[in-house]
């Protein structure tokens, strides 16, 4: 309702009196009110009709009655079921006298007010009696319930006590015990006598889950309490890691500030890593779940609202291209028809792209240390703020430990930029998280990862092979790969949570899909002093030319047989030459390569031959081993890649498009219609992942 209305209501209240409303009940006031106005008015009807005054000593002989057995129902005490029946034949006995002599004496009016002001009283004693024996029953049923629980827990921990004492000869003090909310179990706040702290306890958490007969998968894990001559222990009752939970569908949006959700408690609570200062290391060996936590990971950047997530993987890049190829290829729109954002702001999945994307991460880090430093004086922080306007860079590296330990030239190249990047951009908001097969001494033995990466998680699946915990999670005793056999289930530490069991929820392509569609637009854009520094290898990041192997996927249309009609229709009257099969099958990276080689070559010494002259008597003189066209008029499948554009009009036509309609390899493609555009006869729309080729007519 709004303001005009609720003061035009008010107005109008004003203007008519109070308001009453007739469908609340007596309160002690109204009621004595109405029960001898009501008495006053029979007695006065019952007097001028000459009504037998017998009937009015009826009537509240059935009102008490009636009232007699409602408050029975009601479980009303017994001084109120009294009073409420006294009240009827008071005022039935008032009313049958008033009848015989009359209503409106001074004696008859003085009497009903007397007993007007008694019901009242009497009615305001009754209520407050009432709702205190109402608050004692609560009281009393409160004190039921705590004094069984407190009997369920006196006995928790008088069972505890004991076998502490048997298993690990050690006297302790159950000081309190705290059941789940969940119902999965309780956790036990123990205080041992002596001195002795609570990893002498962990020592002996297998024996006392055993002692316990937990079910499998359940344990009892002992942390520091709440100083250190206390300990916590966390008893898991049901086995929640057995359980199949998708990620959670709520997308809303999160922040590098109040941490990102990774995966669930064996007491059913999220477990959040906090990155804002701290790296993340990710172990498991194959089919342990893996791939499906960093996509998790992924899902929950892609969720903030101040953070931009550079993925390297030099696996083909497979972590990061369910969040990116189908925003490149158009199959995700928003609702408004708006093309959808990739959930990464940056794949690297050659070792080249992933050069680029480290030497530009390195130099946002060295630029934003010199433009941000009045911003950092002026809110008295040593730490960036880091907001959507700045947003945090996180690297995300699949497979990064293996990068690290290798002893390949080109690995070693990579491993000297990701150390600089972790040693110099925690202040600027630079942190990563890699990945690792296992957990051993090569991959944990460099201390700068041992010191940065404080949040730690080792998916274990059942595999022994590889998981030293106790390197994973120095200080913590008690974890067992057995603990956690089952896909997608391991151990998490934070500096704020103790490395504990832990699952990761299961994600599916299609919440891939969803999250990236839902997130489009939540998307921090780089700042405009790190986009400065990044240049142009990272504003041309989404370039069909350095993008071509996100969408070259699948294997090329099969060739027809030489002699058949389709081929000979295709190709006239020409031969089935390995020139033309060689144009087709050219990969993107080599002739890419090739041609900046000889470029180069020719720019220096000019030992190339014009592709025009004839060639040497020992060999044939063929079109097809000139280029295919000349330099002015380009391929010979350019004018039919004209034409399209052409009818494609003002929307342009992307080369795979292109490729496509003509029926030939995307590189050789992109490098004609490259060539066109420099010769005038195409315009260039860039529009990153979204670019085309465009005819002058419609440009």
């Amino acid at each position: 309702m709004s303001a005009a209305a609720t003061a035009n209501n008010k107005r109008k209240q004003a203007d008519s009196g109070p308001v009453l409303d007739w469908s609340a009940g007596h309160g002690p006031v109204t009621g004595a009110l109405s029960a001898t106005s009501g008495a006053l008015a029979v007695a006065t009807t019952g007097a001028a009709t000459g009504m037998p005054p017998a009937w009015a000593l009826a009537v509240g002989t059935a009102g008490a009655l009636g009232h007699t057995v409602a408050g029975l129902k009601v479980r009303n005490a017994g001084r109120t079921l009294a009073f409420k029946a006294a009240s009827w034949l008071v005022g039935a006995g008032w009313t049958t006298w008033a009848m015989t002599t009359g209503p409106l004496s001074w004696a008859a009016l003085g009497s009903l007010a007397t007993l007007g002001v008694g019901m009242g009283a009497g009615a305001r004693s009754m209520a407050l009696y009432e709702e205190a024996r109402e608050e004692e029953a609560l009281a009393a049923e409160r004190r039921q319930i705590a004094h069984e629980l407190s009997a369920e827990r006196r006995a928790i921990a008088a069972e505890w006590v004991e076998r502490i004492q048997r298993i690990c000869n050690i006297t302790v003090k159950v000081l309190a015990v705290e059941m789940w909310e969940s119902g999965n179990g309780y956790s036990l706040d123990l205080e041992p006598h002596g001195g002795i702290t609570y990893d002498r306890i962990a020592q002996f958490a297998p024996q006392l889950s055993a002692d316990a007969k937990l079910p499998h998968g359940c344990t009892a894990a002992v942390g520091p309490g709440i100083h250190q001559g206390r300990a916590i222990v966390d008893v898991t009752t049901n086995n929640v890691l057995a359980e199949a939970r998708t990620y959670p569908d709520d997308y809303g949006p999160l922040s590098i500030h109040t941490g990102i959700p990774w995966g669930f408690r064996t007491n059913g609570d999220d477990v959040h890593a906090y990155l804002r200062e701290q790296c993340a290391l990710v172990v498991g060996p194959t089919g342990s779940g893996k791939t499906n936590l960093l996509h998790g990971i992924l899902g929950g950047f892609a969720r903030t609202t101040d953070v931009l997530t550079w993925v390297i993987d030099l696996n083909a890049g497979s972590a990061g291209l369910p969040w990116v190829r189908p925003a490149l290829g158009g199959e995700l729109t928003q609702e408004d028809g708006k093309p959808v954002r990739p959930g990464v702001d940056w794949l690297a999945g050659t070792y080249e792209e992933a050069l680029k994307l480290l030497d530009a991460a390195i130099a946002v880090g060295l630029q934003r240390k010199r433009a941000y430093q009045e911003l950092m004086a002026r809110e008295d922080t040593d730490l960036l703020p880091v907001s959507a306007k700045i947003p945090q860079i996180m690297l995300v590296i699949d497979e990064g430990a293996e990068i690290l330990v290798s002893t390949d030239r080109q690995m070693k190249e990579l491993a000297k930029r990701i150390y600089e990047f972790i040693r110099m951009q925690r202040a600027m908001g630079g942190r990563t998280v890699i990945t690792a097969l296992g957990a051993t001494g090569s991959v944990l033995g460099n201390l700068l990862i041992r010191r940065e990466a404080k949040v730690r998680v080792a998916l274990t699946g059942g595999e022994t092979e590889g998981m030293d915990l106790s390197k994973m999670f120095p200080g913590r005793k008690g974890l067992r790969v057995d603990q956690a056999p089952f896909k997608g289930a391991g151990f998490m530490g934070t500096p704020e949570s103790p490395g504990a069991l832990f699952k990761a929820w299961r994600i599916k392509p299609s919440q891939i899909r969803d999250i990236t569609v839902a997130t489009s637009d939540r998307h921090p854009r780089l700042d405009d002093v790190s986009a400065k520094a990044a240049g142009e290898a990272y504003a041309r990041r989404w370039d069909d030319e350095r993008t071509a192997w996100m969408r070259d996927l699948g294997p090329e249309p099969a060739t027809a047989e030489p002699n058949s009609t389709e081929q000979a229709g295709r190709t006239g009257s020409r031969l089935n030459l390995s020139a033309f099969r060689t144009e087709q099958a050219a990969t993107g990276a080599q002739d890419e390569l090739l041609a900046q080689f000889r470029k180069e070559i020719d720019a220096q010494f000019g030992t190339a031959p014009d592709p025009s002259a004839p060639r040497p008597a020992s060999g044939l003189n063929l079109s097809a081993l000139r280029g295919g066209g000349s330099r002015e008029t380009g391929p010979d499948w350019l004018a039919d890649a004209l034409a399209a554009i052409k009818e494609a009009g003002t929307s342009g036509m992307k080369p795979s498009a292109v490729a496509d309609k003509v029926g030939r390899s995307r590189q050789a493609v992109r490098d004609g219609l490259k060539a066109a555009a420099e010769r005038g006869e195409l315009v260039y729309r860039d529009n990153g992942p979204h670019s085309v080729y465009v005819h002058p007519d419609h440009a």
